[in-house]
């Protein structure tokens, strides 16, 4: 009993300092979870788009998915997020105006695939959807470390 009790102090300094770690921890794996959503609806609506699968009625529900999981994208990387195991470049939180722009216009990209599925053409559809595809490359090649694959 009498060692808790001199430990106490020491446990009361360290907890606030690991719940920070496990807060910045667990940003990381939502941010991780959300971009494979992200993922998942980038690649299910490139099926449809290039024809490869006839689950035409489902690409507004995908569209409308990659709006709702990038409406800020941004918010994703929270300060002090920025270690561990994660993929984000350190340029990211160094050039954060430049990532926000890159993300905004991400965003404005989607708006636009949402509207086209919504009314346009099919070929409006297959530009608007390419402009998606730049966006993500385009953040991506810049603030995101490439995949180390060992097959």
């Amino acid at each position: 009993m009498k060692f808790i009790l001199k430990s106490l102090p020491l446990l009361l300094f360290i907890l606030p300092a690991l719940s920070v770690a496990d807060e910045a921890e667990n940003q990381i794996k939502y941010r991780q979870a959300v971009m494979k959503a992200i993922g998942g609806h980038m690649g299910a609506s490139a099926l449809i788009v290039r024809g490869k699968i006839s689950h035409r009625d489902q690409l507004k529900a995908h569209a409308d998915g990659l709006l709702a999981m990038s409406r800020d994208i941004p918010g994703l990387f929270p300060e002090g997020s920025d270690f561990g195991e994660t993929e984000a470049k350190e340029i990211l939180w160094e050039r954060w105006d430049d990532f926000r722009e890159v993300s905004d216009k991400s965003k404005t990209s989607i708006e636009n695939f949402v509207k086209a599925v919504e009314t346009g053409s099919e070929d409006d559809v297959v530009a608007a959807f390419r402009e998606v595809g730049k966006g993500c490359k385009g953040c991506h090649e810049d603030f995101r470390q490439k995949h180390e694959h060992n097959h």
